[in-house]
């Protein structure tokens, strides 16, 4: 390979759009914006939800009470066949779930879940476990702590 051989994938190069280059273009006279009207004005933009000067959906419905929203506890959701990627006897909390990259960031509260096999024999420090993931630890001859 070469650098005058080099060129740019099939498909990733495309022609523009050449406006207002004569009627046989297909792109003259008006240039794609039809005949007249605020849409075909130079600056002739309409802002997200202008509804006309009718009174926006968003102004028109009501806005009362709290919204728990900012104040809810984020969980951080494992499953079980997740915990297989750890040795067999390993300790597993939230600080060696986010080091294993099992979790991405830190969440206020780690749940573990039954979706899956777990195979090790694991000690698990949770917040919350369902009752699945629970019965599946002890079976495997694990221990689940809950905080």
């Amino acid at each position: 390979m070469d650098l005058h051989t080099l060129k740019p994938r099939p498909g990733s190069k495309h022609r523009v759009k050449r406006l207002g280059c004569g009627e046989s273009s297909g792109h003259g006279k008006t240039s794609g914006k039809g005949h007249k009207g605020q849409k075909a004005r130079s600056g002739g933009s309409i802002r997200l939800g202008f509804e006309g000067g009718q009174m926006p959906l968003l102004r028109r419905m009501p806005k009362r009470g709290f919204n728990n929203a900012n104040f809810k506890t984020k969980f951080a959701v494992v499953n079980l066949d997740a915990l297989n990627a750890f040795e067999d006897g390993a300790t597993v909390d939230e600080q060696t779930l986010l080091a294993a990259g099992v979790i991405r960031r830190p969440y206020d509260q780690v749940k573990i879940l039954g979706s899956g096999e777990l195979t090790k024999k694991l000690t698990i420090t949770a917040h919350k476990a369902s009752e699945t993931a629970k019965a599946a630890i002890e079976k495997s001859g694990g221990t689940l702590t809950l905080k």
